[in-house]
Protein backbone atom coordinates (compact mmCIF):
# COMPACT_ATOMS: atom_id res chain seq x y z
CA UNK A 1 0.00 0.00 0.00
CA UNK A 2 1.56 3.57 -0.72
CA UNK A 3 1.02 6.69 0.95
CA UNK A 4 1.20 10.42 0.40
CA UNK A 5 4.72 10.45 1.55
CA UNK A 6 6.13 7.43 -0.85
CA UNK A 7 4.51 7.61 -3.77
CA UNK A 8 4.87 9.41 -7.30
CA UNK A 9 1.88 12.22 -8.17
CA UNK A 10 -0.80 10.18 -9.89
CA UNK A 11 1.15 6.79 -10.83
CA UNK A 12 0.73 5.07 -7.77
CA UNK A 13 4.35 3.53 -8.19
CA UNK A 14 6.09 3.00 -4.80
CA UNK A 15 9.54 4.99 -4.92
CA UNK A 16 12.77 3.29 -3.53
CA UNK A 17 12.89 3.96 0.42
CA UNK A 18 14.93 6.71 1.32
CA UNK A 19 16.92 5.86 4.67
CA UNK A 20 15.59 7.58 7.83
CA UNK A 21 17.02 9.90 10.24
CA UNK A 22 18.24 8.45 13.72
CA UNK A 23 15.84 8.24 16.43
CA UNK A 24 17.31 11.44 18.36
CA UNK A 25 17.46 13.38 15.07
CA UNK A 26 13.85 12.51 14.09
CA UNK A 27 12.30 13.80 17.03
CA UNK A 28 14.70 16.70 17.64
CA UNK A 29 13.37 17.68 14.16
CA UNK A 30 9.97 17.29 14.12
CA UNK A 31 9.67 18.82 17.08
CA UNK A 32 10.97 21.75 15.29
CA UNK A 33 9.00 21.51 12.40
CA UNK A 34 6.25 21.43 14.54
CA UNK A 35 6.80 25.00 15.83
CA UNK A 36 7.06 26.16 12.05
CA UNK A 37 3.95 24.63 11.09
CA UNK A 38 2.39 26.08 13.77
CA UNK A 39 2.63 29.49 12.39
CA UNK A 40 0.64 28.86 9.27
CA UNK A 41 -3.05 27.97 8.77
CA UNK A 42 -2.64 25.78 5.90
CA UNK A 43 0.33 23.32 6.76
CA UNK A 44 1.28 23.22 3.17
CA UNK A 45 2.75 26.93 3.63
CA UNK A 46 4.96 25.82 5.81
CA UNK A 47 7.44 23.61 3.31
CA UNK A 48 10.13 26.32 2.23
CA UNK A 49 11.16 26.89 6.16
CA UNK A 50 10.63 22.89 6.67
CA UNK A 51 13.56 22.72 3.31
CA UNK A 52 15.59 25.25 5.18
CA UNK A 53 15.33 22.95 8.52
CA UNK A 54 16.18 19.72 6.76
CA UNK A 55 19.05 21.65 5.08
CA UNK A 56 20.41 22.46 8.12
CA UNK A 57 20.58 18.51 9.44
CA UNK A 58 22.99 17.44 6.09
CA UNK A 59 24.19 20.79 4.40
CA UNK A 60 21.89 20.25 1.54
CA UNK A 61 18.10 18.39 0.71
CA UNK A 62 18.59 14.55 0.95
CA UNK A 63 15.88 11.98 0.05
CA UNK A 64 15.91 11.56 3.82
CA UNK A 65 14.87 15.21 4.26
CA UNK A 66 12.45 15.53 1.69
CA UNK A 67 10.48 12.25 2.74
CA UNK A 68 10.20 13.77 6.52
CA UNK A 69 8.92 17.07 5.00
CA UNK A 70 5.96 14.98 3.07
CA UNK A 71 5.58 13.09 6.17
CA UNK A 72 5.39 16.39 8.06
CA UNK A 73 2.92 17.85 5.46
CA UNK A 74 1.12 15.28 4.28
CA UNK A 75 2.73 15.92 0.73
CA UNK A 76 3.96 13.65 -1.98
CA UNK A 77 7.75 13.39 -2.34
CA UNK A 78 7.01 14.62 -5.91
CA UNK A 79 5.82 17.54 -4.88
CA UNK A 80 8.59 18.35 -2.35
CA UNK A 81 10.98 17.67 -4.37
CA UNK A 82 9.65 20.17 -7.34
CA UNK A 83 9.76 22.78 -4.94
CA UNK A 84 13.41 21.97 -3.61
CA UNK A 85 14.36 21.69 -6.95
CA UNK A 86 12.56 24.89 -8.00
CA UNK A 87 15.06 27.29 -5.91
CA UNK A 88 18.38 27.48 -5.95
CA UNK A 89 19.08 28.33 -1.88
CA UNK A 90 18.04 24.71 -1.56
CA UNK A 91 21.06 22.47 -2.45
CA UNK A 92 20.30 18.97 -3.71
CA UNK A 93 24.49 17.44 -3.59
CA UNK A 94 27.10 18.22 -0.10
CA UNK A 95 28.28 21.58 -0.80
CA UNK A 96 30.93 23.50 1.21
CA UNK A 97 30.51 24.96 4.97
CA UNK A 98 30.70 28.34 3.33
CA UNK A 99 28.79 29.02 0.00
CA UNK A 100 31.01 31.86 -1.66
CA UNK A 101 28.83 33.80 -4.46
CA UNK A 102 30.08 36.11 -6.81
CA UNK A 103 27.28 38.41 -8.59
CA UNK A 104 27.71 38.61 -12.13
CA UNK A 105 24.89 40.39 -13.29
CA UNK A 106 25.47 43.25 -15.07
CA UNK A 107 26.35 45.92 -12.92
CA UNK A 108 28.47 43.80 -10.71
CA UNK A 109 29.89 42.19 -13.93
CA UNK A 110 30.83 45.30 -15.75
CA UNK A 111 32.29 46.46 -12.45
CA UNK A 112 34.81 43.64 -12.00
CA UNK A 113 32.45 40.59 -10.80
CA UNK A 114 33.48 38.15 -13.99
CA UNK A 115 37.35 39.06 -13.16
CA UNK A 116 36.77 38.28 -9.55
CA UNK A 117 34.82 34.80 -10.39
CA UNK A 118 37.61 34.15 -12.54
CA UNK A 119 40.44 34.70 -10.01
CA UNK A 120 38.36 32.48 -7.82
CA UNK A 121 38.29 30.02 -10.14
CA UNK A 122 41.90 29.72 -11.01
CA UNK A 123 42.83 30.17 -6.88
CA UNK A 124 40.32 27.46 -5.39
CA UNK A 125 40.63 25.40 -8.29
CA UNK A 126 37.36 24.59 -8.70
CA UNK A 127 33.76 25.31 -11.26
CA UNK A 128 30.84 27.04 -10.84
CA UNK A 129 28.91 25.48 -8.02
CA UNK A 130 32.25 22.83 -7.19
CA UNK A 131 33.72 22.96 -3.96
CA UNK A 132 37.23 22.47 -2.66
CA UNK A 133 38.83 19.25 -1.59
CA UNK A 134 38.87 20.38 2.53
CA UNK A 135 35.10 20.55 2.60
CA UNK A 136 35.32 24.58 3.34
CA UNK A 137 34.28 26.78 0.13
CA UNK A 138 31.87 25.89 -2.46
CA UNK A 139 31.74 28.91 -5.23
CA UNK A 140 28.70 29.81 -7.56
CA UNK A 141 27.77 33.04 -9.79
CA UNK A 142 24.72 34.30 -7.63
CA UNK A 143 21.70 36.43 -9.21
CA UNK A 144 21.54 40.25 -8.43
CA UNK A 145 20.75 40.41 -4.68
CA UNK A 146 19.70 44.13 -4.98
CA UNK A 147 23.25 45.55 -3.67
CA UNK A 148 24.00 47.18 -6.76
CA UNK A 149 25.33 50.34 -4.89
CA UNK A 150 28.32 48.49 -3.47
CA UNK A 151 29.13 46.80 -6.69
CA UNK A 152 30.82 44.46 -7.50
CA UNK A 153 29.58 42.06 -4.25
CA UNK A 154 30.44 38.96 -3.14
CA UNK A 155 27.91 36.56 -0.59
CA UNK A 156 29.04 34.52 1.79
CA UNK A 157 26.40 32.53 3.12
CA UNK A 158 24.15 35.67 2.12
CA UNK A 159 26.15 37.95 3.98
CA UNK A 160 26.98 40.98 2.01
CA UNK A 161 30.72 41.67 1.36
CA UNK A 162 30.54 44.63 -0.57
CA UNK A 163 33.28 46.99 -2.88
CA UNK A 164 35.40 43.72 -3.78
CA UNK A 165 38.55 42.76 -5.96
CA UNK A 166 39.73 40.20 -6.61
CA UNK A 167 42.34 40.30 -4.37
CA UNK A 168 40.46 40.97 -1.51
CA UNK A 169 38.26 38.15 -2.67
CA UNK A 170 41.35 36.02 -2.43
CA UNK A 171 42.00 37.05 1.07
CA UNK A 172 38.74 36.39 1.79
CA UNK A 173 38.77 33.11 1.06
CA UNK A 174 41.68 32.20 2.33
CA UNK A 175 40.35 33.09 5.90
CA UNK A 176 37.51 30.88 5.45
CA UNK A 177 39.57 28.02 4.81
CA UNK A 178 41.70 28.65 7.23
CA UNK A 179 39.24 29.51 9.91
CA UNK A 180 39.96 32.81 10.63
CA UNK A 181 37.16 35.01 11.83
CA UNK A 182 35.87 36.55 8.84
CA UNK A 183 33.51 39.80 9.05
CA UNK A 184 31.08 40.99 6.61
CA UNK A 185 30.62 44.36 5.32
CA UNK A 186 27.41 44.66 6.99
CA UNK A 187 24.21 42.18 8.52
CA UNK A 188 24.88 39.35 10.57
CA UNK A 189 28.13 37.92 11.90
CA UNK A 190 28.97 34.94 9.66
CA UNK A 191 28.53 31.65 10.30
CA UNK A 192 28.24 28.07 8.62
CA UNK A 193 25.49 27.32 6.09
CA UNK A 194 24.05 24.58 8.15
CA UNK A 195 23.47 27.65 10.78
CA UNK A 196 22.52 29.87 8.28
CA UNK A 197 19.53 27.31 6.93
CA UNK A 198 18.23 27.01 10.30
CA UNK A 199 18.03 30.56 10.78
CA UNK A 200 16.14 30.67 7.19
CA UNK A 201 13.47 28.43 8.41
CA UNK A 202 12.10 30.88 10.72
CA UNK A 203 14.24 30.69 14.15
CA UNK A 204 16.02 33.57 15.88
CA UNK A 205 19.54 34.22 15.14
CA UNK A 206 20.38 34.97 19.19
CA UNK A 207 23.86 35.67 18.50
CA UNK A 208 25.97 38.86 19.82
CA UNK A 209 25.30 41.57 16.89
CA UNK A 210 22.66 39.62 14.95
CA UNK A 211 19.32 41.70 15.84
CA UNK A 212 21.21 44.94 15.26
CA UNK A 213 22.32 44.27 12.17
CA UNK A 214 18.48 43.76 11.06
CA UNK A 215 17.87 47.45 11.60
CA UNK A 216 18.69 48.65 8.20
CA UNK A 217 21.10 48.78 5.01
CA UNK A 218 24.24 50.33 4.44
CA UNK A 219 24.43 54.38 4.02
CA UNK A 220 24.55 54.22 -0.16
CA UNK A 221 21.28 52.00 0.18
CA UNK A 222 18.98 54.72 2.66
CA UNK A 223 19.60 57.80 0.73
CA UNK A 224 16.25 57.48 -0.84
CA UNK A 225 14.61 56.67 2.65
CA UNK A 226 16.57 60.06 4.15
CA UNK A 227 15.32 61.77 1.24
CA UNK A 228 12.18 60.37 1.34
CA UNK A 229 11.95 61.66 5.64
CA UNK A 230 12.98 64.94 4.92
CA UNK A 231 16.84 64.32 5.98
CA UNK A 232 18.51 65.48 3.35
CA UNK A 233 18.52 69.10 1.36
CA UNK A 234 15.97 69.15 -1.69
CA UNK A 235 16.70 67.76 -5.02
CA UNK A 236 18.16 69.58 -7.86
CA UNK A 237 16.05 71.18 -10.09
CA UNK A 238 16.75 71.01 -13.49
CA UNK A 239 14.76 73.51 -16.05
CA UNK A 240 13.54 72.06 -19.44
CA UNK A 241 15.59 71.88 -22.44
CA UNK A 242 16.88 75.09 -23.90
CA UNK A 243 15.92 77.10 -20.79
CA UNK A 244 17.75 78.29 -17.90
CA UNK A 245 16.80 79.50 -14.08
CA UNK A 246 18.30 82.25 -12.70
CA UNK A 247 20.83 81.28 -10.24
CA UNK A 248 19.86 80.44 -6.77
CA UNK A 249 16.13 80.33 -7.99
CA UNK A 250 13.85 76.78 -8.45
CA UNK A 251 11.04 76.77 -10.54
CA UNK A 252 8.03 76.13 -9.55
CA UNK A 253 6.16 74.26 -12.79
CA UNK A 254 9.21 72.13 -13.94
CA UNK A 255 10.98 69.93 -11.79
CA UNK A 256 12.15 68.33 -14.51
CA UNK A 257 13.41 67.76 -18.47
CA UNK A 258 10.66 65.12 -18.54
CA UNK A 259 8.04 67.35 -17.32
CA UNK A 260 8.21 69.37 -20.13
CA UNK A 261 7.57 67.63 -23.70
CA UNK A 262 8.59 68.99 -26.51
CA UNK A 263 8.26 68.60 -30.04
CA UNK A 264 10.23 66.39 -31.64
CA UNK A 265 12.20 68.87 -33.84
CA UNK A 266 12.43 71.14 -30.98
CA UNK A 267 14.01 68.45 -28.89
CA UNK A 268 16.13 66.35 -31.54
CA UNK A 269 17.38 68.65 -34.53
CA UNK A 270 18.69 65.90 -36.19
CA UNK A 271 15.19 64.44 -36.46
CA UNK A 272 12.93 66.92 -37.22
CA UNK A 273 9.29 66.17 -37.51
CA UNK A 274 8.38 68.50 -39.60
CA UNK A 275 4.42 70.41 -39.65
CA UNK A 276 1.52 68.14 -39.01
CA UNK A 277 -1.11 68.60 -41.73
CA UNK A 278 -4.26 68.25 -40.08
CA UNK A 279 -6.00 67.43 -43.59
CA UNK A 280 -3.07 64.94 -44.04
CA UNK A 281 -3.81 62.91 -40.14
CA UNK A 282 -5.13 59.35 -40.28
Amino acid sequence: MTTPANREVGLGIPEMPAPDYPAEVRARLAADAGEVIARYPDSRSALLPLLHLVQSQEGHVTRTGIRFCAEQLGLTTAEVTAVSTFYTMYRRKPSGDYQVGVCTNTLCAVMGGDAIFDTLKEHLGVGNEETTEDGKVTLEHIECNAACDYAPVVMVNWEFFDNQTPDKAKVLVDDLRAGKPVAPTRGAPLCTYKETARILAGFPDTRPGAVEASAGGGDASLIGLRFAKGETGPARVVPPRGESYPKGRAHDTHPSSHDAPQQTSASDPANPAGPVSEEGEG
